[in-house]
């Protein structure tokens, strides 16, 4: 732009100088030429001053940008900051939990308490089995004993305790039973009739899950539990078909395994196999006085158990399960007062509400020990499922007390039984590795009247024999009687935690009055009964 102006001036001027040269006379040049410089330099002063203000300006401009930038700078910095604050303030950064944090939850409506890593739990778990029905008792003749039997009702089962884990390798419980009002723990004592409500410790253990060799899962456990042998022992009492489990079952479970049994063992699985033996003593409420004169003293039995048992067939909807169980009495309880050394095999009708035992042994004397041996079996597909077991058990009469029949020779019993159950709403059971047996049934739908569930339906069906005669017409002989019963059953599984039984028996006590006499003492009964169960 300076340059324009110059060259403008430049022009002005020469225009001016060639119009004065043809107008004026020659004598008049040398102040035409004056007049002519003094313009010349004021323009050359007009352009130093304009080119000293533009040189100006441009510094004062880059002077200015440099400002406004080192300001834009500063307030984006400080805009940042308070951005960062902010969302500092609004996210909360999850820090580490304190050692003394704690977690609560419920699984299955359990309450469980657990610290903030899960190394360390503890839960409150109970379940209560309230019983109510009737029984049709028929005794075949009047030297039937008993003649009757007594209706009504009976907790089975009210347990509370505590479960949970130290270190995530060591697992306890602590599980008292407050019912068993038809069960008799502790029936001994003086004034203890059979079905007093006398209860006990159900369960208390310490058990170690820090081994996983050969791939597997390994527990180390000792003190009172629930041992898993049979499989239907193995399957908790909260998700059995029928309200009481088979009684060849229970008859070989109470001879040296079992409910409130002490054990020490060990027992390896993996999701196909399962392989666990333990070392057994008495169960709980036993006595265990070498002088007590009321009840007798008595000297605590000890065995053990094994037992094989897995699915090596399962898929999605379906599974087969085989096992094979091995018991061993091998000193048995000795009253230290009369010296006598019995075992008594008996069990009630399937049925709790009445304490009497319709077939057993009496106190078989002199025994020295006894096995039972056995085996189990499984198969489910969809709702559908099905199981058996049969047992052998033999009684060894070699002990020698100084009672009469000393020497005798070894007593055989046998029994079993098969059961089936179809879920009507299609819900099955899954398999539970730890134990080798099968879990209960889970309603996809629970009941609720808002929400319009039903929860499940089950049906089920079951035939059981155990003979407890042998060596009949000799002195020597066993008459304990062949009981068969015949039970039909109906479960409604409202939801997870609530369930209603409602059994159907029939039975038959086919028995004689002594091994050399075949006069009926037999009986015939049938059944119906109910039970409520809450369990968590």
């Amino acid at each position: 732009m300076l340059r324009k102006t110059f060259a403008s001036s430049l022009c002005l001027c020469g225009a001016l100088v060639a119009t004065q040269a043809c107008a004026e006379s020659t004598s008049n040049s040398e102040q035409e030429i004056a007049l002519l410089k003094q313009q010349l330099k004021m323009l050359e002063q007009k352009l130093d001053r304009l080119q000293s203000q533009t040189a100006a300006n441009a510094v004062t401009a880059a002077r200015a940008k440099a400002e406004v930038k080192t300001q834009v700078k500063a307030e984006a910095r400080s805009e940042a900051k308070a951005v960062v604050a902010n969302a500092n303030a609004a996210i909360a950064v999850k820090s580490p939990a304190p050692a003394s944090g704690v977690v609560v939850t419920m699984p299955n409506n359990r309450p469980t308490i657990c610290t903030a890593e899960g190394a360390n739990c503890v839960a409150i778990t109970g379940r209560v089995h309230y019983d109510i029905g009737g029984y049709n008792y028929r005794p075949n003749t009047a030297a039937t004993v008993p003649q009757r039997l007594d209706s009504g009702e009976n907790v089975r089962r009210a347990r509370i305790g505590l479960a949970g884990k130290f270190f995530n390798d060591w697992n306890f419980a602590l599980v008292y039973d407050f019912g068993g009002t038809s069960d008799g723990f502790g029936g001994a004592a003086p004034g203890s009739l059979p079905g007093g409500g006398v209860s006990g410790i159900e369960n208390a253990y310490l058990s170690y899950t820090g081994l996983k060799p050969f791939g597997g899962r390994m527990a180390v456990e000792a003190g009172i539990m629930d041992l898993p042998y049979t499989l239907d022992e193995a399957t908790s009492s909260n998700d059995i078909m029928f309200m009481e489990r088979a009684s060849p079952g229970i008859i070989a479970t109470n001879i040296a395994a079992g409910d409130f049994r002490s054990a020490a063992g060990t027992r390896w699985y993996n999701d196909q196999l399962w392989i666990g033996g333990y070392v057994t003593g008495p169960a709980t409420g036993a006595i265990h006085s070498a002088s007590s004169a009321a009840p007798a003293g008595t000297s605590e039995q000890y065995g053990a158990v094994a037992r094989v048992a897995g699915n090596p067939i399962s898929g999605k909807d379906y599974s087969v399960h085989l096992g094979a169980d091995a018991q061993w009495l091998i000193q048995p309880p000795r009253n230290l007062i009369a010296n006598t050394q019995t075992v008594t095999l008996s069990d009630r009708p399937e049925l709790r509400l009445d304490p009497t035992t319709l077939v057993s042994t009496g106190a078989i004397a002199n025994v020295s020990g006894a096995q039972v041996y056995s085996l189990e079996w499984a198969a489910t597909y969809g709702p559908l499922i099905l199981q058996g077991e049969y047992f052998w058990y033999n009684v060894d009469r070699t002990a020698n007390t100084g009672v009469p029949l000393v020497g005798a020779s070894s007593l055989k019993f046998h029994g079993g039984y098969a059961q089936a159950g179809y879920v009507l709403t299609g819900e099955g059971r899954s398999y539970n590795a730890a134990n080798a047996a099968y879990n209960g049934v889970k309603p996809a739908h629970p009941f609720s009247l808002d929400g319009g569930g039903w929860g499940a339906w089950e049906v089920a069906g079951r035939v059981s024999q155990i003979d407890l005669n042998d060596q009949l017409a000799t002195a020597n002989g066993i008459t304990g009687g062949r009981q068969t019963v015949y039970t039909l059953a109906l479960n409604w599984y409202v939801n997870g935690n609530v369930r209603f039984m409602l059994d159907y028996l029939h039975g038959s006590i086919s028995k004689q009055a002594s091994p050399v006499s075949t006069a009926d003492v037999g009986s015939r009964f049938d059944a119906v009964a109910m039970r409520t169960q809450f369990a968590f």
